[in-house]
């Protein structure tokens, strides 16, 4: 992969501002910048709410919320995946209570009313004496969906670019790493008491590394990065794996390689943070992906997936706890030092700081996110 020659985590870069600080209290703190948050970026943006294997089968769904709304991502009998809001047509009653499962249909736990997995009304009991009633105008909402390399990602919002042409930028860019092929062997689910913005920001610089992260220092030098994305929604770039085959407790490669890496990539790991809620980290041998969900100000809900080539599963080679446990670990140092930040930010003591230049990246994040909110400056 061609990059330039920049930091991620480590050296300074030419296209760090000088002056840069950190943001001020109330965007970690104050309901209202939370709520236009809500409103203006994650009901505004394309969000990744999960990944296409985790519906492979037609039938399978899995809910979830963005901005407040229930929705219900969905594989229709002809393979194709829809968003629908979790929002019955007759009464408003939620439909889906589960997180996930599998159903022929949709039906609602009131009055039965029934719904295709393409969202039409195909059963409503008693109503065909109602007078005007047309069950074709009783589909369940829908909501705009859309894949990138295998990833699903759902916007609020009629009026907004389509994603084809909102993740111009990273088109073909990770083809060989097979992102839609893959699938999760494990999931974590993490309450982080920190703002989501900080979660952001710690992943995007390695300047803490050698405090923090003593086990990831040993073999991935904090100071090894180089960005190739180092301004806009999309940021990030790699660093080298220094000791051993792979980022695991054994350091040894866990499972087959997940694509057709070729070359220094095979000692490399790439790292790039997606706007709004998503972070992906790509290694040799498996990929993970954190969804970033915030829940309050000072709340977080993070969802840690590791996924896996799927000829990995089965074979004797394949230990993905041996990843999943190296980055629980490392997981949890930064979300610790993550809420003690939330901590001290929540001081009236706190004042917005200098940016490092090895935090250029931060710096540039912060930049993309007061783009989408220029009213609460």
């Amino acid at each position: 992969m061609k990059t330039d020659t920049m930091a991620v985590f480590g050296k300074a870069t030419e296209s760090f501002s000088a002056g840069a600080k950190t943001l001020p209290q109330r965007y970690f703190v104050a309901r209202e910048i939370f709520a236009k948050e809500q409103e203006a970026i994650f009901s505004e943006q394309w969000v990744c709410v999960g990944h296409q294997s985790q519906i492979a089968r037609a039938g399978d769904y899995f809910v979830r919320e963005v901005a407040g709304e229930s929705l219900i991502i969905v594989r229709d009998q002809k393979g194709t995946i829809g968003g629908f809001s979790n929002v019955c047509r007759h009464r408003g009653t939620r439909l889906c209570e589960e997180a996930s499962g599998h159903a022929p249909a949709i039906q609602c736990p009131y009055h039965a009313w029934t719904y295709a997995l393409d969202g039409r009304l195909i059963g409503a009991p008693h109503m065909e004496s109602a007078v005007g009633f047309d069950k074709s105008q009783y589909s369940l909402g829908t909501v705009r969906t859309a894949l990138w390399e295998g990833f699903v990602f759902v916007n609020l919002a009629d009026d907004s670019a389509p994603l084809h042409s909102t993740f111009a930028a990273l088109a073909g860019k990770f083809t060989h790493w097979n992102l839609p092929k893959l699938r999760s062997a494990q999931r974590i689910e993490y309450d982080v008491r920190a703002n989501w913005k900080l979660i952001f920001e710690n992943y995007s610089e390695c300047y803490h590394c050698p405090g923090v992260h003593p086990m990831l220092s040993k073999v991935s030098p904090y100071d090894s990065a180089e960005n190739d994305l180092c301004e806009g929604p999309f940021l990030g770039g790699f660093m080298s794996i220094s000791k051993g085959a792979s980022l695991t407790m054994s350091g040894n490669a866990c499972a087959l390689p997940v694509g057709e890496i070729q070359g220094e990539d095979h000692a490399r790991v790439f790292y790039y943070s997606i706007f709004p809620n998503m972070l992906l980290s790509m290694h040799p041998d498996y990929v993970m992906v954190h969804q970033v969900w915030p829940t309050a100000p000072d709340r977080t809900r993070i969802l840690c997936d590791w996924f896996f080539h799927p000829e990995a599963f089965g074979r004797a080679d394949f230990h993905p706890k041996d990843a999943v446990e190296f980055w629980d670990v490392t997981n949890k140092q930064d979300w610790r030092v993550c809420e003690l930040s939330q901590q001290g930010i929540a001081s009236r003591a706190y004042q917005p700081g200098p940016y490092s230049p090895r935090e250029s990246i931060p710096a540039a994040w912060d930049r993309e996110y007061l783009r989408h909110l220029p009213h609460a400056l």
